[in-house]
């Protein structure tokens, strides 16, 4: 894997494991099930893991903790990205999606005692104007969360020993 554009390679190796599950979610109408939402996270943080401590390796443990973690953001950039198109593909393939995930937020909304029908309604009608950039923003924001989580536990774990500009002379 060439160093310039591993971080690639490891981005469009998560993006399509995580477009993956998403649409094994979607098989299984298991969006918006809260008990395996985090499993796409999981996954995530786990492969980012993994490429950093692969890309320290074959750096032979050279790289600081800076260059591990910018190698791990980048990879996730690029699965954000790709992510990201997913989503908004999917959604403009099945429009039913938005009004699937409209009735999901009624059903968490409803479940709220302070909430009046009212004020569900209201939400739910803002919601419906903004959908492509509530979809947009929350992918972007959710998956560069995970990755920068994943990107600092990766660059942390893996070994270190900085070469030092002065040491072979």
């Amino acid at each position: 894997m060439n160093n310039k554009s591993s971080h690639l390679i490891a981005g469009g190796v998560s993006g399509a494991v995580l477009v993956l599950v998403n649409v094994i979610f979607i098989i299984f109408d298991l969006t918006g099930n809260t008990k395996v939402s985090w499993i796409g996270s999981v996954i995530n943080i786990g492969l980012l893991v993994y490429f950093i401590l692969e890309f320290g390796k074959q750096n032979e443990y050279t790289k600081s903790f800076g260059e591990l973690f910018s190698f791990g953001f980048k990879a996730t950039a690029f699965t954000t990205l790709i992510l990201t198109a997913f989503m908004v593909i999917y959604s403009f393939a099945f429009p039913d999606a938005a009004d699937k995930a409209m009735e999901i937020a009624r059903e968490q909304m409803s479940q709220q005692p302070n909430l009046s029908e009212e004020a569900i309604e209201s939400a739910l009608e803002m919601t419906k104007k903004f959908y492509f950039p509530i979809l947009i923003g929350g992918t972007i924001f959710g998956t560069m969360l995970v990755g920068a989580i994943g990107s600092l536990i990766g660059a942390a774990v893996t070994k270190k020993n900085p070469s030092h500009p002065f040491q072979n002379q």
